[in-house]
């Protein structure tokens, strides 16, 4: 924590669960330590021109599929200072929000049960399970629907319980755009809105001929 009492207050990067129906918030995992870096690939859907020897002008069939990739820091050590104030730090560790995190890559307990349920009266066709929305929050202009394609947690530390202390997360995740959602579904709606935010962002970076030492295009 900083010692300057006049220091811009610093903004969590995290996750929040939705649900797809409602869009009402089910559950907020903000990251304890914002990642000192973030990866991100897109790859271009375009058509026509890859096949043949023949070069075609850049035709788009939808937006880029993008990926995100990220390693999360999670420590209990400054939590543990102050044992009587963190009561379940003391009694679990870091568990419960590497739970928190795991949990987006299971249905729940409430799904399976249901799932059993209906096989054991006969159901022929069983949908598949629905998870939450995930959105992926980083800072006000990056709220954009995901995917969680890949997780893993190295657990580095642990307590005389064999609680987990400290801990590094890494995931990975897909933007859902509205080829994946549509534009009547709220991850839809909210893919829209941040494409239009760096629509924006890349008006306030345009550059100038002058610069590229010439005075226009022959």
């Amino acid at each position: 924590m900083t010692t300057f009492p006049n220091s811009p207050r610093i903004l969590k990067g995290g996750l929040v669960l939705i649900d797809p129906e409602s869009a009402k918030v089910l559950r907020i995992i903000a990251l304890q330590y914002n990642p000192e870096s973030l990866s991100r690939s897109l790859q271009i859907q375009s058509a026509g021109g890859e096949g043949s020897n023949r070069s075609e002008p850049m035709r788009f069939k939808g937006p880029a599929v993008e990926t995100i990739k990220l390693e999360a820091d999670i420590d209990a050590a400054d939590q543990l200072e102050f044992p009587d104030q963190n009561r379940t730090v003391v009694e679990h560790g870091i568990q419960p929000q590497l739970a928190a995190l795991e949990l987006l890559a299971h249905p729940s307990s409430a799904q399976l049960f249901e799932v059993d349920r209906q096989l054991g009266s006969g159901t022929l066709e069983i949908a598949p399970m629905e998870a939450p929305l995930i959105l992926f929050v980083w800072g006000r202009s990056r709220i954009v629907p995901v995917r969680l394609t890949d997780f893993s947690v190295t657990e580095e530390a642990f307590d005389p319980a064999l609680n987990p202390i400290r801990a590094k997360v890494s995931l990975g995740l897909r933007v859902l755009s509205v080829d994946d959602l549509g534009f009547a579904h709220k991850g839809g709606g909210l893919f829209m809105t941040y494409l239009a935010a760096k629509e924006q962002l890349a008006e306030k970076a345009a550059g100038s001929l002058a610069a590229l030492g010439i005075a226009g295009i022959p």
